[in-house]
């Protein structure tokens, strides 16, 4: 008995020094992780503020008023909640139940100015741009403080991105009359009208977001994510260089319900990047493969990083209306090919090192799984089925119900096992009820002030007009040449992604560079599609790739090199865009079934002679001019037309067997 305490005490020791580890990597690459420390009575009185907060956001979904009254207090709260969370300066915590006076200040300032515009929107609404001085400067300390709050929540890249619009905005209308005049309408305009600060994003997250923020926290302590790393290890962690398989297959699992490739990264990474450097992986390799498949998670379906909510509102025009199903069902081919990219060139490195997997006595058995975890998938399925037949929020609310319901049916997800210091989850009680509520409205934080500063930028593009400028300069350089102006919005969208979270990456994208696609014959679906797929990569191409840098901090890596890995692992991700634009047939528009079909064939043996290429290595190492050929075959079978698919398939068949004769006669000249 003392000896099984003593391997208890280990374990356990082990467990919280990993967790200690994976708090700092997250702290230090992800804003959100980045918070107050509370404990005793403080941290019960923050508690249930979000508690709170969570309800209050469920609450407004059956509000029917005044959006102006729903949306200024919604952001409100949100400003408060954030400076109460996050402090000023980024860096481990020292001081616990510790918040500066002048955050308080600057808390209750933010706040009361949201609440004074809810209060008064009829007012302001009469007084249109003659609002009283007073009004000018409650509006101006909301949109400094939400800056701020952003700042704070999310980084300084999105701040300096919406700070430049201000300024611009106020430098253009002072041209054409006095600096207060312009200052005043800036300020109306983003403030006091649903066209800024609580505009489309911050409506997209108060009616659809925040509510599958909440339903993935619910996910969360239902176990859901260890049952998919669970999955991909039955599946896939036996064969050649399995590890890395299961963080290609887990981390696409996982990101079908995660909203942060960082997050993605540290969490499913904690598992699989010590398991890759262990089977043999280069450190670098093992985090880029962590990182690219945790980013490839935003582009998802069904939940797809919140963006696919956003993609609703932006892609559906005032006579067409796009439901989320439209989007989901478009996005799946793009995803699955990004995935098999990743994963062939994952299972070509292992060849190429002669690695194995791990033994299958130490795997669990995926039918075994099924059959007593399978309960778990039963919220997805219902989120999915709801999304396509009913509203979203329903769709949220529901698929949460059921997984309450889901693990109040559950003893234990799994058996305590003290080799591998794990432990069984208890079924969700009350206590773990609000725990969820808890965790789902700090995570609202982070992307509500993401929103509500997106909103910010979209209301200066639409209100200036420098959106139509930047089509116009863009279609002017590229002329009647769609590549160019492909390349050009792929450079916006990269250097506009860095550093910027999902959903405020994607709203700046949709109301910047996604209208020049659509100026060139570009369809709606696939214009969106195309900048959304930029602006995510820029969570993995250096300089400013946090996927990749967390990844490296767990793996002990260097951090460019991990960035430059991930960056060939995902180069999926920057062929599949112009494949979208050029040919919307990838995202099944002006297509039929046939097509479709011969589009998955070919798309997927496209894959395979691409990642050979940029792998070096198929049954023994390419020498660089097939290499250079199976690059070309390998685009032209991505690219869904009859002529390429022809060319790719020829030539990616002739490299093939070109290799295999080749390899045979080296071996038989070796022996």
């Amino acid at each position: 008995m003392t000896h099984l305490s003593e391997e208890i005490k280990k374990n356990i020791g082990e467990l919280e020094a990993d967790e200690a580890e994976i708090r700092a990597v997250m702290e230090k690459y992800d804003r959100e992780s980045n918070t107050r420390l509370w404990e005793g009575i403080p941290r019960k009185v923050v508690r249930v503020l979000f508690v709170l907060f969570s309800l209050y956001a469920v609450f407004l979904l059956f509000y029917t008023g005044e959006t102006r009254l729903e949306r200024a207090s919604f952001v409100g709260a949100i400003v408060f909640l954030v400076f109460i969370n996050f402090p000023a300066a980024k860096g481990k915590i020292k001081k616990r139940n510790f918040v500066p006076w002048y955050d308080v200040v600057i808390a209750l300032l933010g706040a009361g100015a949201y609440f004074y515009f809810a209060l008064n929107y009829q007012a302001m609404i009469e007084k249109a741009f003659a609002i009283s001085t007073f009004d000018v400067i409650v509006g101006a300390v909301g949109i400094l403080v939400t800056l701020e709050a952003c700042r704070r929540a999310v980084g300084l890249p999105i701040v300096i991105v919406a700070s430049a619009f201000i300024v611009y905005s106020i430098a253009q209308r002072a041209v054409f009359s006095s600096l207060p005049k312009a200052i005043v309408r800036n300020v109306y305009d983003i403030f006091y009208t649903t066209e800024g600060v609580i505009g489309t994003p911050t409506r997209a997250c108060l009616n659809f977001i925040v509510l599958f923020v909440i339903f993935g926290a619910f996910l969360e302590r239902t176990g859901i994510s260890q049952f998919f790393i669970d999955v991909a290890n039955s599946i896939a962690g036996a064969s050649s260089g399995g590890p890395a398989k299961v963080a290609v297959i887990s981390s696409a699992l996982c990101g079908m319900v995660s909203g942060s490739s960082v997050a993605n990264t540290v969490t499913t990474g904690s598992i699989t990047i010590p398991l890759m450097k262990k089977t043999g992986y280069k450190p670098e390799f093992a985090g880029a493969v962590e990182a690219a498949s945790s980013t490839g998670g935003q582009i998802m379906p069904p939940i797809m990083g919140a963006a696919a909510f956003l993609m609703v509102e932006y892609v559906s025009m005032p006579n067409v209306s796009v439901s989320y199903g439209y989007i989901a069902l478009r996005a799946i081919l793009p995803a699955a090919l990004y995935f098999l990219g990743i994963f062939i060139m994952v299972h070509l490195e292992a060849k190429k090192l002669g690695l194995k997997g791990v033994p299958k006595t130490e795997l669990p058995n995926f039918f075994r799984l099924v059959l007593h975890g399978g309960y778990l998938l039963l919220p997805l399925i219902a989120l999915v089925y709801f999304l396509i037949t009913r509203t979203m929020a329903f769709a949220a609310l529901a698929a949460t119900a059921i997984a309450v319901i889901v693990s109040m049916f559950r003893k234990h997800t799994r058996i305590i096992n003290i080799e591998r210091g794990e432990s069984g989850r208890p079924r969700l009680n009350v206590t773990k009820f609000f725990d969820a509520l808890e965790n789902g409205a700090r995570s609202t934080l982070t992307v509500g002030i993401a929103c509500a500063v997106a909103g910010i930028i979209a209301c200066v593009i639409t209100t200036t007009g420098i959106g139509s400028k930047l089509i116009t300069l863009i279609v002017g350089v590229a002329g009647d040449k769609l590549l160019i102006a492909l390349v050009l919005t792929m450079i916006t969208c990269i250097i506009l992604g860095m550093g910027v979270p999902t959903t405020a990456n994607y709203v700046i994208m949709a109301t910047t560079c996604a209208p020049i696609l659509i100026k060139m014959g570009v369809p709606s679906i696939a214009a969106h599609m195309f900048v959304f797929y930029f602006g995510i990569v820029a969570d993995i191409t250096p300089p400013v790739a946090l996927a990749a840098y967390a990844g490296s901090a767990i793996a002990g890596s260097q951090p460019m090199k991990t960035g430059v890995n991930a960056t060939k692992l995902a180069i999926a991700a920057f062929i599949i865009p112009y494949i979208i634009a050029m040919s919307p047939a990838m995202v099944f528009v002006d297509t039929s079934i046939w097509q479709v079909v011969l589009l998955i064939v070919t798309s997927f043996v496209g894959m395979f002679g691409l990642s050979m290429a940029l792998e070096g290595y198929m049954h023994g190492k390419i020498i660089l001019p097939l290499r250079i050929l199976a690059a070309a075959g390998g685009l032209c079978l991505i690219d869904p037309k009859p002529v390429t698919d022809v060319i790719g398939l020829v030539i990616t068949v002739a490299v093939c067997v070109i290799q295999i004769l080749f390899v045979k006669r080296r071996n038989a000249a070796a022996q």
